[in-house]
């Protein structure tokens, strides 16, 4: 197995940065790291400025540790926005209420988990010792990107934590669960990836068809379970022709 390093930990800034992304953007930096507050805050800036509906705002975009805010420059400039946006920033995060909680089926190793013999021989455990650690965490969707519907994820345990392959593949297939550093994911779409292939779900978190097209959002709380490769064709099917095959258990 060929991996590369990647170095994540505790990192907070004092407080937010202001950086300037092009004419017609900035972005909010609260850190430089993967870490549970940091996208706390991250999210409840993006929640403000929607409640707030501030002048010139097109879009906004959060990640794991900034939120990425598109704008008007012809209806409010960089320094009058940075203000607000700052300002924002630095309330108080309210307490997490009404958080949705999906349920995530797996079919882990073998054709649909080409990784997951390599991740076990690189910590010393076993395979079942692997899902038993990926099943047992509640994980957070901390931003979607890359292709449509990569849910990226953290709340990984530590201990399988595993950096990435020094070489990424050029295709992986659509539904593939898999890990990379602290990071984990759910990745709706066939795509490449230079992450550890732990195993393959039915559902679709992107769906053109389906409303919501889009399942999962940023803030949304995250469980696999695991389940045989005999129930995975027909769960896709479903899943197909626009069927929720994760369970929603709570919101």
């Amino acid at each position: 197995m060929a991996i590369r390093p990647e170095i994540s930990g505790p990192s907070m800034t004092a407080s937010p940065r202001i950086l300037p992304s092009g004419d017609t953007a900035l972005t909010v930096e609260f850190g430089s790291s993967i870490d549970t507050q940091i996208s706390r805050r991250v999210l409840a800036l993006d929640r403000n400025v929607a409640r707030e509906a501030l002048t010139g705002v097109t879009e906004t975009v959060p990640t794991y540790r900034s939120l990425l805010v598109h704008y008007d420059p012809l209806l409010v400039g960089y320094a009058e926005l940075s203000d607000k946006l700052l300002a924002l920033a630095q309330r108080p995060v309210p307490p997490e209420t009404g958080i949705r909680r999906w349920r995530v089926p797996v079919v882990y190793g073998g054709d649909y988990g080409i990784d997951l013999d390599d991740v076990a021989r690189a910590h010393n455990i076993s395979t079942s010792d692997v899902i038993a650690k990926h099943t047992g965490s509640e994980y957070r969707v901390a931003m979607i990107g890359f292709t449509p519907g990569f849910a990226y994820l953290s709340g990984l345990d530590p201990s399988i934590a595993t950096p990435r392959r020094e070489s990424p593949r050029t295709h992986t297939p659509p539904g593939t669960i898999s890990i990379g550093g602290v990071q984990a994911c759910v990745q709706c779409l066939a795509a490449p990836s230079g992450w550890h292939l732990l195993g393959r779900t039915p559902v679709r978190t992107f769906h053109p068809q389906r409303d919501p097209v889009f399942l999962m959002e940023p803030g949304d709380a995250v469980t696999f379970h695991s389940i045989a490769a005999n129930e995975f064709d027909s769960l896709e099917r479903a899943a197909g022709r626009g069927e929720i095959v994760a369970e929603l258990i709570a919101s």
